[in-house]
């Protein structure tokens, strides 16, 4: 069951490392600022859909679909990514790729088997606190707000 759980860490970890390390550096351009939000929208929806569905084969089917395109949508700003982010923060995002449909795998055997539907909803309030920080964050220029 522990390993279940892993992937979900080493992608919290690596999200973090991205965000507090990599984004904070060098900042996000309009794109970034718009897109992450995006992006973290489709992860948000997947383990939703897990939390509020039964399973079922239509549901695995429907499920599968929100995961692929979560898969394929996150790749979206590569093209330019490889212009602006270091090749550190380049590997690190293929790091993430490899763990974004393994974390989607392991919520499935999660949900199918029903382990602990209430990993689901608390993967799925951590996605959408972080989704609201992102938005909040980056919509405003901290930097010049001075207390």
């Amino acid at each position: 069951m522990f390993f279940l759980y892993l992937p979900f860490a080493l992608q919290g970890l690596a999200m973090m490392f991205d965000e507090f390390y990599f984004h904070h550096r060098r900042g996000l351009a309009r794109w970034e600022k718009v897109g992450h939000p995006l992006d973290t929208l489709t992860v948000l929806a997947c383990y939703l859909f897990l939390f509020t569905q039964p399973y079922s084969a239509t549901n695995m089917n429907i499920f599968i679909g929100l995961a692929v395109f979560s898969c394929l949508f996150i790749t979206k700003d590569e093209w330019v990514h490889t212009e602006v982010c270091s090749a550190e923060e380049n590997w690190l995002h293929a790091i993430l790729f490899v763990l974004h449909p393994v974390c989607f795998l392991a919520a499935s055997l999660v949900w199918k088997d029903q382990i602990d539907q209430s990993f689901l909803l608390i993967q799925s309030t951590i996605i959408f606190l972080f989704m609201i920080y992102q938005i909040l964050y980056w919509s405003f220029n901290w930097k010049k707000i001075k207390a």
